[in-house]
């Protein structure tokens, strides 16, 4: 019966090593804006800046899933500098020459970096995506999940966004997402 016992749990220590490997070898390596910048100086590269809150059910969720999945993190550590920004944060942040506060005193009050980068539409979570010369190019709004996110990624990433219309690259992506 011990022996038993005994093969029962190296069999199931054995189904969840690849899932434990999965989850430690994905996920995007979040900086924070600062190691962003520093990293841009040396080598240029699109920032994707994830604007979230501590109390927003939709952030977390995509924290869980979406910035999870191994092609979207792929895409992220790869072809971006990926940035995770607390709209709420109290701390001074120095960019563009310019050092942004959040100069409010409630508990929700909204940074001045946050508020610049999604135009002052306060919505989370949303992500601001900056060229290399950290140029915002774009802000998207709401939750996305794996799927929806590659080609959003790809079409930033590729420069895509040069030559072609959203609407044009949508209908002739191909993504590795999209097979499954």
């Amino acid at each position: 019966m011990r022996r038993f016992r005994n093969t029962i749990f190296a069999l199931i220590l054995l189904m969840l090593l690849p899932v434990h490997l999965q989850a430690q070898k994905g996920g995007v390596k979040w900086l924070t804006i600062e190691k962003a910048l520093e990293l841009n100086k040396k080598e240029p590269r699109k920032l994707f800046i994830d604007v979230y809150t501590d109390w927003c059910g939709w952030c977390k969720k995509m924290d869980q899933s979406t910035y999870m999945d191994p092609v979207i993190a792929d895409i992220l550590n790869n072809n971006f500098y990926p940035v995770k920004f607390n709209a709420e944060s109290k701390d001074p942040v120095e960019f563009a020459g310019k050092t942004f506060t959040n100069p409010g005193t409630s508990q929700r009050s909204a940074h001045q970096l946050a508020f610049a980068l999604l135009q002052g539409k306060m919505a989370y979570p949303s992500v601001a995506y900056l060229d290399e010369k950290l140029q915002l190019l774009t802000t998207v709004p709401g939750y996305f999940t794996a799927q929806q996110m590659e080609p959003i990624l790809t079409y930033f990433s590729t420069d895509s966004y040069k030559t072609m219309t959203w609407q044009q690259y949508q209908e002739s992506f191909k993504g590795q997402l999209s097979k499954k």
